[in-house]
């Protein structure tokens, strides 16, 4: 494609992306279904030069603001992770000399609100959560796209086979540093075109979703509850824990999503997992299975601000009143789903949030409501589940990952065993 052609359309798909008005990688799925004649290359050049945009967006627009015509053009030109050649024959002189210049700028001069890049509300909560020591090595860390995790569907494969294949591809695939299950693997091979993803032997899944699962530690002929399951990846690790026995309950409220499990759940070989819709928490379907379930994950509804690196828009499309009208959905969804556990059984409450509001607040209300929930120590359970290094994932007994510490996304767990 003409140089040109492709700088206009990486102008038209920024228009529609900063409307906020929908998740961003919707957004770039939709303009990549209308221009289908774009190669790999385009692709990747016009994605990551929206999302580069959506990550730095204050610093941007502030630049920007020295140039002339479209702003969003502008925000395309400063932005541009595609080929710096490519982007030379799309550029007026004008918009090549104004380019280097403000390239040329040295950011250690630029404010804090250009140097972190988040909304004001955010970055307070953050700061003051961390400190500055540790809110800067944050910062940097979600400026960075997230690496690609793999997760060895432990049911049909060993890791060892899959890096081996792998590597034998070219792939430089390594073992994640904490999951047992877990492979990492650098930029974005095209997975669907190998033997072992469409077998279902591997499974994409960031190592902190699979730690989550296995903190879980379902076994062999349990009853197990995925609680707000979603399109399933952590169902599917569950189900492969407990080798495709017992019983594992899928449940959702939102039927789309469950309906995008059913072709993994085939690919995996399980036939132990059972999706089902329900109305809300408090479902009659919950209530058959009160005092019934071994093990429950609640991995609840949340900001999903610990996704930044992939989703750096939620930034922009989150607030301080979606985060508390979500602080009471959770603190609800939990209260349900803890009737199901049995006693001696283990429930999990989790999110992708890096908010205390979400995680600690959460917990401690109930843990204090509900007595006979006896905390365990997050890092405990994880070695057991044969977790390497489990010390280094916990904080004050709760499983707590950052990009920066753990270079996964953000989670946040907490486990209780009923008396």
């Amino acid at each position: 494609m003409h140089p040109t052609a492709l700088l206009d359309l990486a102008t038209e798909l920024l228009r529609a992306v900063l409307k906020l008005d929908a998740p961003a990688d919707s957004i770039v799925s939709a303009f990549f279904k209308r221009h289908r004649s774009l190669g790999p290359r385009e692709r990747h050049a016009l994605a990551e030069t929206a999302y580069t945009v959506l990550r730095r967006r204050p610093l941007l627009q502030h630049l920007a603001q020295s140039g002339t015509g479209a702003l969003e053009r502008r925000l395309a030109i400063l932005a541009w992770s595609g080929d710096a050649n490519l982007l030379k024959g799309a550029l007026g002189s004008n918009e090549a000399q104004w380019r280097q210049q403000v390239k040329a700028i040295d950011p250690a001069g630029f404010s804090d609100k250009f140097r972190h890049n988040l909304p004001d509300w955010l970055a307070s909560a953050l700061r003051s959560q961390l400190g500055d020591e540790a809110f800067w090595p944050l910062v940097a860390a979600l400026d960075e796209p997230a690496p690609l995790d793999l997760r060895v569907n432990v049911l049909k494969a060993k890791r060892e086979d899959i890096l081996s294949t792998l590597n034998q591809a070219g792939l430089r695939a390594a073992p994640t540093p904490f999951s047992p299950w877990g492979i990492r693997v650098p930029g974005k091979p095209a997975l669907q075109k190998f033997d072992a993803f469409v077998r279902g032997d591997i499974e994409v899944q960031d190592e902190g979703s699979q730690l989550l699962a296995l903190l879980v530690d379902a076994k062999r002929g349990e009853m197990v509850v995925d609680f707000c399951a979603g399109a399933g990846g952590k169902t599917l690790a569950l189900g492969a824990a407990m080798r495709s026995t017992g019983r594992l309950y899928a449940f959702d409220v939102n039927g789309h999503r469950l309906d995008a499990l059913k072709p993994r759940m085939a690919r995996s070989g399980l036939s132990n997992v059972h999706p089902a819709q329900i109305a809300h928490e408090r479902d009659e379907r919950i209530k058959r299975l009160a005092g019934k379930i071994d093990r429950v994950l609640v991995d609840a509804p949340c900001s999903g601000l610990g996704t930044l690196r992939r989703n750096p828009d939620l930034k922009w499309r989150q607030s301080p009143q979606a985060v508390a009208e979500l602080t009471a959905k959770q603190t609800a969804i939990l209260d349900s789903a803890q009737r199901l556990v049995k006693p001696g059984g283990r429930l999990v409450y989790a999110t992708c949030s890096l908010l205390r509001d979400e995680n600690e607040a959460i917990a401690e209300a109930f843990g204090a409501a509900h007595p006979d929930f006896i905390p365990l120590p997050a890092d405990e359970a994880l070695a057991a589940a044969h977790v390497d290094r489990a010390g280094e994932l916990v904080d004050n007994g709760y499983l707590r990952l950052w990009p920066s510490r753990h270079a996964t996304d953000g989670f946040f767990a907490a486990v209780w065993q009923r008396k």
